[in-house]
């Protein structure tokens, strides 16, 4: 929950970055690139406070918010990173995240599916 805290605490704050700080300084299509990885951040935070809550099912649960932590990292970071440093080589690491991302919600799926009701 702490992760989750941190990481919706953090989007909020790029967010508004990029929305203020960003605005004049990049073109408009860096600022849609900014939006989609603050986007994506946000929506991960709350995934991984739904991880939080679902921590005590085991594994699975764990290595899905392992794996939203990773995504956000990948997918959010490069996004960030090429924005701010103009690098279109680091677009190429927002797939693994979006792998990362996609390999984290199975993981929560198969939590809820494999824990038994109490």
């Amino acid at each position: 929950m702490v992760a989750a805290g941190v990481s919706g605490a953090l989007a909020v704050a790029l967010g508004a970055f990029g929305a203020h700080g960003l605005a004049d300084a990049v073109s408009p299509e860096r600022l849609a690139t900014w939006r989609t990885a603050s986007s994506y951040h946000l929506a991960h935070a709350v995934a991984l406070a739904v991880v939080a809550l679902a921590i005590r099912s085991g594994w699975r649960a764990r290595a899905s918010g392992v794996l939203f932590v990773v995504g956000t990292v990948l997918f959010s970071g490069s996004l960030y990173l090429l924005v701010l440093l103009e690098m279109p080589i680091l677009g190429a690491v927002a797939p693994i995240g979006g792998v990362a991302f996609i390999s984290g919600w199975l993981a929560l799926a198969w939590t809820a599916w494999r824990t038994p009701e109490a």
